[in-house]
């Protein structure tokens, strides 16, 4: 008898679980919500302009195409006006051909602050001469970056590409919009790490880059022209901007750099159909309309799905 009750007991016991097992697979077979396994959403932050630089605005979902490596994506994710937080870094060339300006970089950068840091949002201050030194950790409190851009000294080379690297890899801890703003008068004399490190780190850390390019207004004598051409194409490359600094000074770069951030549409997919074998995958946005009202259509050129090699 006992030895009947033992069997009807376990006989209750498996029919109980094929029940629930039955049901779970009739729960997940009608949830209709696609599974992603290790697909991460791409994020870009695009600006749009018309022939004569204003913004474009208004814009919605559905004027925007995106491709990736030329196959056509969906886009998951829209906003007009990105609410994400912001971490900034703001890296100043103190090399001794910038001297001259020091107290003016201060001032500029301290009212730039203020007009950038919401309560989300935090920022930290690098110098970079022939090192890269870290004057304030990422904060929103206003008084200790102005502590820090108290801090700036420097003399000798120009460590502009350390200046990136590191930079970029300290974004690339935070989350939300990752920027780099860059003044500088030009070219990398340290010669430690390359342009194409830099920006490899700038766009696997996805952080846009803006350059304020600090120069003569004069004649091109002195000037490292080549160097401006980097930092304009660093910009170009990871969805930022670059300015010169004119008679309006630095005061209205950094109105401008505070401008375009805040008219940046965000855009985001997950990628499918994606090319095998690809560690970079190239992107591209276009407004279709665009073609008759000639848009100028600004965002990173692409992302590392790869994992990164470590640098010797």
């Amino acid at each position: 008898m006992a030895l009947l009750r033992k069997r009807l007991t376990l006989s209750v016991i498996f029919i109980g679980f094929c029940v629930i097992f039955g049901f779970a697979l009739r729960v997940a077979a009608q949830d209709d919500k696609p599974l992603r396994l290790d697909v991460k959403l791409v994020s870009l932050f695009v600006n749009v302009t018309d022939q004569k630089g204003a913004i474009v605005g208004g814009l919605t979902k559905d004027d925007f195409k995106i491709t990736e490596d030329g196959r056509p994506q969906t886009i998951q994710v829209f906003e007009r006006q990105s609410e994400m937080p912001l971490n900034l870094t703001l890296a100043i060339d103190t090399s001794s051909s910038t001297y001259k300006d020091r107290y003016i970089e201060q001032q500029a950068a301290k009212k730039f602050v203020r007009a950038m840091i919401r309560p989300q949002d935090q920022m930290n201050v690098l110098q970079f001469a022939t090192y890269v030194d870290e004057l304030s950790g990422f904060t929103n409190n206003v008084s200790k970056i102005d502590h820090g851009l108290d801090g700036l000294r420097g003399d000798g080379g120009t460590a502009l590409y350390d200046a990136i690297y590191l930079g970029s890899q300290g974004l690339g801890k935070k989350d939300g919009r990752k920027v780099l703003v860059l003044v500088s008068d030009g070219g990398d004399t340290v010669k430690s790490t390359t342009y194409p490190e830099a920006l490899e780190q700038a766009l696997r850390n996805e952080v846009m880059i803006y350059s304020i390019i600090d120069v003569p207004i004069e004649a091109s004598a002195g000037r490292d022209l080549g160097g401006e051409h980097a930092l304009i194409t660093l910009s170009e490359q990871t969805g930022g901007k670059h300015f010169y600094v004119d008679e309006g000074g630095l005061d209205k770069a950094f109105a401008q750099v505070s401008d375009d951030l805040r008219t940046q549409y965000m855009i985001g997919y997950y990628p499918h159909n994606q090319e095998p074998g690809r560690s970079f995958h190239r992107i591209d946005v276009t407004v279709p309309r665009a073609s008759a009202e000639s848009f100028t259509i600004r965002h990173k050129t692409g992302y590392y799905a790869d994992a990164q090699k470590s640098r010797d």
